[in-house]
């Protein structure tokens, strides 16, 4: 597989991650909504109030778990897949004697064929740490040393 085929299938795992989780989140929304409109038919009193702040307080944390995922939204947009560099940035593989990373969203590993790829966003510690190196270059994290082998 090209570089620009194996970026494109990382990307559209993000894309994918980030569906799911904006599905989950409004079906959650949803849900509370609709328990918050029982809450107000079926009971009054101490208990009544008390399970309605729970509801709310639930729905003010999903509500703000959606933010969040409607910021990376964008983010995700900005990948250029067919992009090239000769340093690391958003969007970027970036090979070392170790790993393969994926400068994208902080998803964990994905296999794609027989390799592991490791999604990092570019603000997560190794993302800071790869960002902005070239081939050659060297960081350590967690008291491991690696060398950036290539960036494509």
């Amino acid at each position: 597989m090209t570089a620009v085929e194996i970026k494109t299938e990382l990307l559209q795992h993000c894309q994918k991650q980030v569906d799911n989780r904006y599905s989950k989140i409004k079906q959650t929304i949803a849900d509370i909504e609709e328990s918050l409109l029982e809450e107000a038919k079926n009971s009054s009193g101490d208990k009544h109030e008390t399970g309605r702040a729970m509801l709310q307080i639930d729905r003010e944390n999903a509500g703000k778990q959606l933010q969040e995922i409607e910021k990376i939204v964008p983010l995700l947009k900005k990948i250029d897949v067919k992009a090239t560099s000769d340093y690391a940035r958003l969007g970027s593989l970036v090979y070392t004697d170790k790993f393969t990373y994926f400068i994208s969203l902080s998803i964990g590993t994905v296999p794609i064929g027989k390799t592991d790829y490791l999604c990092v966003a570019l603000n997560s510690p190794v993302g800071l740490l790869i960002s902005g190196k070239k081939n050659g270059d060297e960081f350590n994290l967690n008291g491991n040393a690696y060398k950036i082998t290539s960036v494509k």
